[in-house]
């Protein structure tokens, strides 16, 4: 008989709560065990069943041996994960931009909490499992929830043995097809089969973690006899959810278990709200699947849009799909392939809240004035994007001199070459392996909405890190890999469209050496047309002036590929088959 649920692995903590890096060795199986006994011994003194970031501080960086900014980067990535109501993002950017040290930031870090929640409704149980804080005002986290989060981390972890019989190398029978099929290089962090595949062969690691004491040997691993408490399953709804057969209502895992036709199956004892180990195991293995929701059913079965015009002449075809004909209540999915020698502008629906990415884009420009969750931008060159703000974070990957203009909660990057980054971030910019020549410069543009944008997924101007990137590669002793770029080669950026809204001027504004040479060059302009105006030229010599400055403007044009812009800013012509979208 079929189960009588589905499960799948939730796309959201590998896409986005995942790091596209090598995790250090001391965050590794062996140690979250040893994290999670030494928690549970010490629930009295903050560690259990939440985490308070001082204890976590003090286990990463104390028996760990963890650098701080490491530990609190984890912390925060997790914390952020869960989609607390936008005026309390702000409230901690506001409170967090206060701080005049590093050390006021830390005890603002090790006292945050929120008002008392006393009296009033908690909402769903999502809100009680995930974050939450300590009456006392510590900034505190679900400790299971965090212990599978950092069991997660392993999921971009090379194997030794998958190298050498060629999994992790390119070779002609996994050549990338780009939109469809699979690549050995592919992002590990959107593919769903390969989080159904780490969650299916790490399942009993992973539930051992979440044992109580008396369930474990003295090695801390499970026996025949082993029980796993409800706490441990609502604790594994992070990472799993499903539906009943024939219902597009989607459940967390907690939920589904205690259906009654489930209980025969995963050994679930209402005398002690537990579930046995091997039966739970059992019945989680029988009953995943892919999810139903993610990228390869995008691709496969989601509604394909006409936003992007087919260049004539070229053999490339550009293909965007999304998902939000599947989603019954998750987050959307927006995936954008090969958009060549072309501008691509929207402020869509389809775009509000959704996971983005954009794969092998050349010589485009490409703006998404919506607020959204995520965006991946992988193998694009030669191109320029323009995003709404981004609640969640901007992964790029593999580019070569693309620009991307953003405001976003954190940016990272790895293999990238020439690229510039005009960003205003409430974290440290995360420099991965394998970049060269990076810019980092202030954001520097805005669009009518785009306030209104930024409230909707709770970014603030202030704090803003845009120039203080963090290093997580094997070059992190070299300062080089990026730079802040020059005054001099700063100009402000101009989005050339109409929309309705009140934001007038970049939010914010600049850093007084970048404003100081726009004036200074603005001063400079001036000086040149009182110039002109005083040179009391004949109405002839006007002419020959205006059509010099014309061809040298063209040719200004041409040379930095800004011809290209204007030319596909014009609207294609009646009969195109061009789409709203």
């Amino acid at each position: 008989a079929a189960a009588p649920v589905r499960l799948w692995v939730k796309t959201e903590p590998f896409l986005v709560g995942v790091l596209p890096v090598q995790l250090p060795a001391r965050l590794g199986p062996h140690y979250l065990r040893k994290i999670a006994v030494y928690a549970r011994t010490r629930a009295s003194e903050g560690c259990f069943p939440l985490l308070s970031w001082p204890r976590w501080r003090h286990i990463a960086c104390g028996k760990l041996q963890l650098g701080r900014g490491l530990a609190w980067l984890y912390f925060e990535l997790f914390h952020s994960l869960f989609r607390r109501d936008p005026p309390r993002r702000l409230e901690w950017a506001e409170a967090e931009a206060a701080c005049a040290s590093a050390d006021e930031l830390e005890r603002e870090r090790s006292q945050a909490g929120a008002p008392s929640r006393a009296g009033q409704s908690w909402g769903s149980l999502r809100d009680i499992l995930t974050l939450v804080f300590f009456p006392l005002g510590q900034l505190s986290v679900d400790t299971l929830q965090f212990l599978l989060f950092l069991y997660i981390q392993q999921m971009n972890k090379v194997s030794l043995r998958r190298s050498l019989i060629g999994e992790e190398w390119p070779s002609p029978r996994t050549k990338s097809t780009s939109l469809t099929g699979k690549s050995a290089s592919e992002n590990k962090n959107w593919n769903d089969h390969d989080h159904h595949a780490f969650v299916q062969s790490h399942l009993s690691d992973m539930l051992e973690l979440l044992l109580e004491l008396e369930q474990l040997t003295a090695s801390s691993h499970s026996t025949h006899s082993s029980s796993v408490s409800y706490e441990a399953v609502c604790a594994l709804s992070f990472l799993i959810e499903g539906t009943m057969n024939k219902s597009r209502m989607v459940h967390p895992l907690h939920e589904l278990a205690l259906q009654q036709p489930c209980q025969g199956h995963n050994g679930y004892s209402k005398v002690s709200r537990a579930f046995s180990f091997l039966k739970l195991e059992s019945w989680l293995r029988s009953c995943l699947m892919t999810n139903p929701f993610g990228m390869t059913a995008c691709l496969k079965s989601g509604k394909k849009l006409t936003w992007a015009q087919q260049v004539e002449g070229t053999t490339r075809r550009a293909k965007i799909a999304c998902n939000t004909s599947l989603v019954p209540e998750v987050f959307p999915m927006v995936i954008m392939s090969q958009v060549y020698k072309q501008t691509l502008a929207k402020s869509s629906d389809t775009l509000v809240g959704a996971h983005v990415r954009i794969d092998r884009c050349n010589k485009s420009f490409i703006y998404l004035l919506s607020p959204l969750r995520s965006v991946t931008i992988e193998k694009c060159r030669n191109s320029t994007f323009v995003l709404g703000p981004v609640q969640a974070s901007v992964h790029v990957h593999g580019c070569d001199n693309i620009k991307v203009i953003v405001i976003c909660h954190r940016l990272s990057l790895s293999s990238t070459t020439g690229c510039t980054f005009y960003i205003l971030t409430p974290t440290q910019p995360l420099i991965l392996s394998g970049n060269q020549a990076v810019s980092f410069a202030p954001f520097h543009t805005h669009y009518p909405m785009l306030e209104d944008h930024m409230a909707q997924v709770g970014l603030a101007t202030l704090p803003n890190y845009w120039d203080s990137p963090m290093l997580l590669c094997k070059e992190s002793g070299d300062m080089s890999v990026f730079c802040l770029l020059p005054p001099s080669d700063f100009y402000t950026f101009v989005i050339p469209f109409e929309m309705e809204g009140d934001t007038t001027e970049t939010p914010g504004g600049l850093p007084h050496v970048y404003q100081k040479a726009l004036s200074q060059r603005e001063q400079k302009v001036q000086i040149w047309q009182k110039t002109v105006k005083e040179a009391s030229l004949t109405k002839d010599q006007r002419k020959q002036f205006q059509i010099l400055v014309e061809n040298k403007f063209y040719e200004w044009l041409v040379q930095t590929g800004n011809r290209q812009q204007l030319d596909s800013l014009v609207p294609p012509a009646v009969g195109s088959k061009q789409a709203a979208g």
